[in-house]
C-alpha cells in the first residue's frame, strides 16, 4: 500500500535545475522534490510520497489527515526503524 504523508514547506533552493523544499513532518524534516507542484511556496502544506510533493492541500486537511496518521500510530521518527516517512 502506497501512502503520501501531508508536510509543511519549511524552504526552498534550486538543485541542478530542480525545486526542492525542506518539508517538515511534526518534528522530521526532509528534503522533497517540488518539481510535480510549481505552485508550492513556503507556508503550504504538501503530501509527500517517495520524495516527491504530489498535491498541494490547506491547512485544515494536512491537520485532519495527520490526526489520523497519529492515531494508528504512523508519526514517530521514520530514521529509528529504517524507514523513510515521506516514501
Amino acid at each position: 500500500m502506497c501512502l503520501a504523508v501531508p508536510g509543511e514547506v519549511m524552504s526552498m533552493a534550486d538543485n541542478h535545475g530542480m525545486r526542492f523544499a525542506k518539508v517538515r513532518f511534526g518534528g522530521i524534516t526532509r528534503d522533497v522534490c517540488l518539481e510535480y507542484q510549481p505552485e508550492a511556496r513556503i507556508g503550504d502544506f504538501v503530501l509527500v510520497h517517495v520524495g516527491f510533493a504530489i498535491a498541494t492541500i490547506n491547512r485544515e486537511e494536512a491537520a485532519q489527515m495527520l490526526a489520523v496518521l497519529e492515531e494508528i500510530g504512523h508519526t514517530d521518527d521514520p530514521a529509528a526503524d529504517g524507514g523513510d516517512l515521506a516514501s
